[in-house]
């Protein structure tokens, strides 16, 4: 479904992503590992075209998306959650969501709308509770549901998540991560999740990608990446054992 290949990414003349390969099936759930600057959100956002490949290639379903800008990367079918979930503080919970549609109706705003808002509703009902609430006025927690919810407004085929459980409390990152594992149970959605808690998200992908120094040091079943010692060696700053 989602084939990177040799992906640069640079920043100036700072080279964030070395040559990156990744595969993602449909339907699978895949995990993008690694510490602070190890070139995971860099990553997230050259796929969904926030940040401009340097050399490679992103094809999606078969069609290259070299030259597509992220509102037409979204209508391909790329549901975008990013890293400090970027909602609209002063709009309500429901504007929120609507705008999540906005790639793919413009300023049409058709009956089908109030289904899919109940379908997010029924995902997360605290959100239906607070959808006149300022999304300004959530909590950690709720606000991260908002940024799932919006997303799903835009009706994905792939779902790409830039560290979901950034601080939040630990019962927090097991709702949110159970909400991911329901939407992979239930509607067959393919998710890649970048995010350095590397135990907790192993726990319910099926395949991970260690990232460090903007490379792929390991990769395989999450099985077999939570006993990889180079795990630990990423995460701790030591050099990664042969």
């Amino acid at each position: 479904m989602l084939a990177v290949s040799s992906l640069q990414v640079s920043y100036g003349h700072i080279l964030a992503v070395k040559g990156i390969d990744l595969q993602v099936a449909k339907g699978e759930f895949v995990a993008i590992l690694g510490p602070n600057g190890a070139g995971k959100s860099t990553l997230i956002k050259a796929i969904t075209g926030v940040q401009p490949a340097r050399e490679g290639s992103i094809v999606l379903n078969g069609r290259p998306l070299d030259g597509i800008n992220p509102a037409g990367r979204i209508r391909l079918g790329i549901g975008i959650i990013p890293e400090g979930r970027q909602l609209f503080p002063e709009m309500t919970v429901r504007e929120n969501l609507i705008l999540g549609a906005y790639a793919q109706l413009g300023f049409r705003i058709p009956d089908s709308l109030s289904a899919e808002l109940d379908r997010v509703f029924d995902i997360f009902p605290r959100l239906k509770e607070r959808q006149r609430q300022s999304a300004g006025s959530l909590s950690g927690g709720e606000a991260q549901m908002l940024a799932i919810g919006r997303a799903l407004m835009t009706k994905p085929q792939i779902l790409l998540c830039d560290e979901p459980s950034l601080g939040l409390a630990p019962r927090l990152v097991r709702e949110v991560l159970a909400v991911f594992t329901r939407l992979r149970a239930e509607q067959n959605l393919t998710i890649v999740l970048a995010d350095q808690n590397a135990h907790a998200v192993l726990r319910i992908a099926d395949r991970g990608y260690l990232l460090d120094s903007g490379r792929v040091v390991a990769h395989g079943s999450a099985e077999v990446l939570q006993t990889d010692a180079r795990l630990s060696a990423a995460y701790l700053g030591l050099k990664a054992p042969v």
